[in-house]
């Protein structure tokens, strides 16, 4: 059974940067795809970016377009969220999440994924 555990969440000032980790456990093939999904209270989770194992094809929400930039290490099975320029509407719960044989666009925009974390607090506040 693939588990996914993320870290790295934390309270920042605007402005500010941090570097969400996702480390999966289990058997994870490279026809899975990864993203981040951030979720306000009260609201459903949205894509924010996502990743392919296999060629590192990626994709980002226009909201984090040029501040946010999604990497991947195989090896040791970790995908990778840098933030930058945080604002306060980053605040939330980001979720990590895996989905087999999709496309990163439909994982990102769609959100039916096969696997998800238990999440990260990241608040950006003043």
């Amino acid at each position: 059974q693939l588990q996914l555990v993320e870290s790295g969440g934390d309270s920042v000032q605007p402005g500010g940067s941090l570097t969400l980790s996702c480390a999966a456990s289990g058997f994870i093939a490279d026809y899975y795809a990864i993203g981040w999904f951030h979720q306000d209270p009260g609201k459903e989770a949205e894509g924010v970016s996502c990743i392919s194992r296999s060629d590192g094809s990626t994709y980002y929400a226009d909201s984090v377009k040029g501040r946010f930039s999604i990497s991947r290490d195989n090896a040791k099975n970790t995908v990778y969220l840098q933030m930058n320029s945080l604002k306060p509407e980053d605040t939330g719960v980001y979720y990590c999440a895996a989905k087999r044989d999709t496309t990163v666009q439909a994982m990102c925009v769609i959100g039916e994924n096969d696997h998800w974390g238990q999440g990260t607090q990241v608040t950006v506040s003043s």
